[in-house]
């Protein structure tokens, strides 16, 4: 009887664990698959036509502000009926579900970890192909920046638990902000409100630099202020090799765009840096913001100087952290939201 009651318990133990939350338990597999990778489940013939197009046309966009073409994601994909156990675990998955006698309109919805952890499954529902395709082509920009923002929340959250205390004391002792940066910047370098970290690596060497001025009018955010700002802070700041040398910014590849920050106005700009005089260049990304307490601008931003190899995930790795920077008397915003309603 004792060793009955033995098992029972066992047995309603895990119960307990696999069903939690929507088998959400603690003994929730590990995901599987590598950052920026994600698999479609989707019908082969569907997946042919013009709805299905439309989906890997938006996946397979070029990141932007890169030297060189690279896709935002590597794109795998399964008819449902092979979507079996293996396939489940992997981190990234879209699942493309069109049923005309059950939907009226088109929309995502998504959910965390359902058979693994760390894991995002986007569901894209439409009553008919016709639909989906058009609210695919409309949501362009909110399907790829759901995905890498739900990557960067999960380089967050590892920078939470492991993060360069120089850099974060020495942030907050000149700008009085917080942020988290990887450990691997060992270098540094001090200005006039101006502070530079970088790997300091022949290759993939992953740089940030933050600098502040007094804040004037609303012209401060424009694509036009921001490059004549950047690149009087940088000629100042960042020589290169030999007299003469220092480094700018390629005006012509430079794009921005709105973006919240901890609930605030941010202007992102990106594109391409180069050393005058030199044949060194590279992607930056920067984040421009209003610290309203004190009336002056914080410009957070990284660059990667990465000749030999692929810069995407070095660049988005690096980016990650632009999301952590925290202003004087901000609440901390700890994720990036991803602006998709998810299911309970």
């Amino acid at each position: 009887m004792k060793k009955y009651l033995l098992y029972l318990s066992v047995a309603l133990m895990a119960i307990s664990l696999f069903s939690c939350k929507g088998n959400k338990g603690i003994m929730t597999p590990t995901s599987s698959g590598r950052p920026y990778e994600l698999l479609v489940v989707v019908d082969h013939d569907l997946w042919e036509r013009p709805a299905g197009r439309a989906l890997f046309n938006v996946l397979d966009t070029d990141v932007p502000g890169l030297p060189q073409s690279e896709r935002s994601f590597k794109i795998m994909y399964t008819a449902p009926r092979d979507y079996d156990t293996t396939l489940k675990l992997i981190r990234n998955i879209i699942i493309v579900d069109i049923q005309k006698d059950v939907y009226t309109q088109a929309k995502f919805k998504y959910s965390r970890d359902v058979y693994a952890a760390p894991q995002i499954i986007l569901t894209i529902q439409a009553p008919n192909e016709q639909e989906f395709e058009k609210f695919v082509n409309e949501n362009k920009q909110v399907l790829l920046d759901f995905f890498t923002r739900a990557e960067m929340n999960r380089q967050i959250a590892g920078l939470e638990k492991k993060h360069n205390d120089y850099i974060s004391t020495k942030v907050a002792s000149m700008f009085d902000c917080e942020i988290w940066l990887p450990a691997e910047l060992t270098g540094s370098k001090e200005g006039d409100n101006f502070f530079w970290a970088a790997t300091n690596t022949a290759t993939a060497d992953q740089n940030f630099v933050m600098y502040s001025f007094p804040y004037k009018d609303k012209d401060t955010f424009t694509k036009e202020y921001f490059i004549h700002k950047r690149d009087s802070v940088m000629k100042k700041n960042i020589p290169g090799s030999k007299e003469g040398m220092y480094m700018t910014t390629d005006s012509a590849m430079v794009t921005v765009r709105p973006i919240d920050v901890h609930g605030d106005y941010t202007l992102e700009a990106r594109g391409l840096w180069r050393v005058k005089g030199d044949f060194m260049g590279g992607p930056f990304v920067s984040h421009m913001r209003l610290d309203k307490s004190n009336q002056r601008i914080i410009v957070a931003e990284i660059f990667i100087y990465s000749p030999d190899k692929l810069k995407r995930n070095l660049v988005r790795l690096m980016e990650a952290s632009l999301y952590t920077l925290k202003l004087p008397n901000e609440k901390k915003q700890g994720q990036i939201p991803l602006k998709v309603k998810e299911e309970n």
